[in-house]
């Protein structure tokens, strides 16, 4: 029996296809993203991004863990606690590259760096991208997305070994409800301690990137494979809208509207 829902995780992804960053409180926005969610990406060769006139691009105009699984053996983080995006890069444990990506210089750092280490995985020169207000998500709405931590242990029970929850890439975990429950939500209201918080949308369907050990930087297993052949869908998790400005934290309950 599911027990009462809530929130145990929240994360943002600062540069799309890199590392997570856990928070227990962050502040949603009606209508946005989480700040700093995939806020910066590093474009693939193409240079198709305009920064004056910012739109959105799929994902294969950037390094991502779909088509670039190498990139999840990197540790980063971002740093805007002095104001400037200060982005550093780690491999193995130490620090190979650090770069303030709000200056020409600090963009450059980053994008030497990833020019060698992705060198035959590219189709020309990277480059670290950034809009004000544009996030560099894998859809065009300004989504928040949601993983029901039950639904991958049923993933789980179907392959027969642990599955880091972060392979999904989902803003918000939560756990308490039964498996695959959060699909029968659609276009229904979710209360955040009794208050409406998010309006449900769309269920996510999940992409190569899923078969990706975040912890090994390898492509281990076919994920939506299994989702489709165990329980005849590849989708993972579900896409919401914030509909009211409010801090949200570890640990909250979530309820149906």
């Amino acid at each position: 029996m599911a027990g009462m829902i809530t929130i145990c995780a929240l994360n943002t992804f600062p540069v799309k296809g890199m590392s997570f960053q856990t928070h227990e409180t962050i502040q949603a926005s009606a209508g946005e993203n989480f700040p700093w969610d995939r806020s910066w990406a590093i474009e693939a060769g193409a240079k198709k991004f305009d920064v004056a006139a910012p739109a959105y691009l799929p994902k294969t105009a950037f390094t991502q863990l779909m088509s670039h699984e190498k990139i999840a053996g990197l540790e980063t983080s971002m740093d805007v606690s002095g104001g400037n995006p200060v982005f550093t890069i780690n491999r193995d444990g130490k620090q190979v590259a650090r770069g303030d990506l709000s200056t020409p210089v600090g963009r450059q750092i980053i994008e030497q760096f990833m020019a060698a280490y992705m060198k035959d995985d590219l189709r020309g020169s990277p480059r670290v991208v950034h809009a004000d207000g544009h996030h560099f998500t894998d859809v065009p709405a300004k989504f928040i997305s949601i993983l029901n931590l039950a639904s991958v242990r049923e993933v789980e029970r179907v392959v027969g070994k642990p599955l880091d929850p972060l392979r999904f890439r989902a803003n918000i975990h939560i756990d308490g409800a039964e498996p695959w429950a959060e699909f029968g939500w659609l276009s229904k209201t979710l209360q955040v301690d009794g208050t409406p918080a998010f309006r449900v949308a769309e269920r996510i369907q999940r992409c190569a990137a899923i078969s990706v050990n975040p912890q090994t930087a390898v492509r281990d297993m076919n994920l939506p494979r299994t989702l489709m052949s165990a329980f005849q869908h590849d989708d993972c998790g579900i896409y919401v809208s914030a509909t009211a400005d409010r801090v949200l934290k570890v640990g909250q309950p979530i309820t149906i509207a």
